[in-house]
């Protein structure tokens, strides 16, 4: 089998059997497709770990950040531990190959007073009865009130909110389903939206209004992940110090509700991490805030 071949079947195997997120899939074939002309096009039996370390060593003298050169090594490794179980080749060339370790950054946030501005302002907009300030609005509340990442929003449905609860049903990483809670403010953003923006917008659709989903583009189709991202994008960049998306938001709500005393464990259930050791970061992000306002304010600091 040839490389590219293998590289195809490998990536149906992590979206059907380790059903990992269509993301993660493209990116390890893109890295896979990046492995195949560093090394020439060679077949599978030829690939050595030296080759391996010259396809690192290019990537991170072009620059690479140390997580997508992890990432890559996680690519490579799952690959070819694949390919040996497949018999495609008998020996696993990436064994001995490292990953550089991690530098953890802290995620960017918003202040709670800085969203409160945010939203009032949005929510003032909104009240105009536009449409797609009536959605932006909403949207903004969504994420920020249930956690959710940008691609859950984007597939939610509107079978997928319960009104009366207030929760929603979510897809999240590897097709894994979660109910969370949003509150009363990203509640009443959501009616408005329903009732007085979304129908306008399923107006706009060509042909039959059909659409299924919550939020909706300026075309009546269903909302894409870009889309999301540029309105959050230019409503939130200034408040966080800089370019900043959705997963501000998620962050922001993470910090918040451990600020406001709720425990590790919901925190993780919300937020849809499988191991709490990725939610531990949000409590570094409350110490360091502790800290700041204990320097701001104690006498003896």
């Amino acid at each position: 089998m040839e490389f590219n071949e293998a590289a195809d079947a490998f990536v149906e195997h992590l979206l059907k059997v380790r059903r990992l997120s269509p993301a993660t899939a493209r990116a390890y074939r893109s890295d896979l497709l990046d492995l195949a002309r560093s090394s020439g096009d060679c077949s599978l039996n030829e690939i050595e770990l030296e080759s391996l370390r010259e396809w690192l060593w290019v990537a991170t003298k072009r620059g690479d950040a140390k997580a997508t050169i992890a990432r890559r090594t996680a690519a490579a490794r799952s690959f070819f531990a694949w390919t040996v179980e497949q018999g495609l080749i008998e020996r696993d060339p990436s064994l001995r190959l490292v990953a550089p370790k991690r530098g953890r950054s802290l995620p960017r946030i918003a202040t709670q007073d800085a969203l409160a501005t945010l939203l009032s302002a949005m929510q003032v907009a909104a009240s105009s009865g536009d449409a797609i300030a009536l959605r932006d609005h909403a949207l903004v509340e969504m994420l920020y009130g249930a956690a959710l990442r940008v691609s859950e929003v984007c597939r939610l449905d509107l079978s997928d909110l319960d009104r009366t609860q207030r929760t929603a049903r979510a897809m999240g990483k590897g097709s894994k389903e979660r109910v969370v809670p949003y509150g009363g403010a990203a509640a009443r953003a959501v009616d408005s939206y329903l009732v007085r923006g979304r129908p306008a917008l399923v107006a706009r659709a060509a042909g039959s209004p059909t659409e299924t989903a919550l939020f909706l583009g300026a075309r009546g189709g269903r909302m894409g992940t870009r889309a999301m991202y540029d309105v959050v994008s230019r409503a939130l960049g200034e408040h966080v110090g800089g370019a900043a998306g959705p997963h501000s938001l998620r962050h922001s709500a993470a910090t918040h509700l451990l600020d406001g005393g709720a425990d590790l464990r919901s925190v993780q259930e919300i937020l849809g991490h499988a191991s709490l050791g990725t939610t531990q970061i949000y409590t570094h992000v409350s110490s360091e805030r502790l800290a700041e306002s204990y320097r701001l304010a104690h006498p003896r600091a």
